[in-house]
């Protein structure tokens, strides 16, 4: 028997019953089908905000309290994060003290340090980004403050000026998502 008629004359015994070749591909569409169903995509814009109750938010311009000022870093962190809030939830900014939530901070640390050395010179450098962040709950009469840190890696034959220029997108970006993160989601 060829194989074309092994194929068109397939028949799947199971006990003493026989099924066709077209109920078996029913089968086997059903249960790929109920696979895939199965399967979901995660996000990780898992935020977690009762609407009945928090409605509105002011966000407040983060300051540069740090021993050096980068003077593009605040501005660029406090609209960051505003236009992510805007974008990811449904809560109305205002510049009001009332506000359901008010957000205010600082950064707290920007500084450089030796990462690596060989042959006793520094080959990689370390900047050190934190920021110090307030949520202060006017409707369950909470505040909470934390604080979210990252480091950044650069080669030593950059100038602090020279790194800052890659590095700033991504730091903004970092410490927006951290702090979003520690606000609104369940981590």
């Amino acid at each position: 028997m060829t194989l074309k008629n092994k194929l068109s004359f397939i028949q799947i015994k199971l006990g003493h019953k026989s099924f066709s070749r077209n109920y078996a591909l029913q089968i086997l569409l059903f249960l790929g089908f109920a696979l895939l169903n199965a399967c979901k995509i995660y996000s990780f814009k898992d935020v977690s905000i009762d609407y009945s109750k928090i409605k509105t938010i002011k966000i407040g311009f983060i300051e540069n309290r740090a021993s050096y000022v980068n003077p593009q870093l605040s501005p660029q962190l406090t609209d960051k994060l505003q236009l992510k809030i805007a974008s990811q939830t449904k809560l109305i900014r205002t510049n009001s003290d009332d506000a359901n939530l008010v957000v205010s901070g600082y950064i707290s640390d920007y500084s450089v340090s030796t990462a690596a050395i060989s042959s006793q010179q520094a080959t990689a450098n370390r900047l050190t980004v934190a920021a110090h962040i307030t949520v202060k709950n006017n409707v369950d009469n909470k505040t909470d403050e934390f604080d979210v840190s990252r480091n950044y890696d650069f080669s030593s034959n950059l100038s602090l000026q020279q790194a800052e220029g890659q590095l700033l997108s991504t730091i903004v970006s970092n410490i927006t998502d951290d702090i979003f993160n520690h606000i609104f989601s369940n981590w």
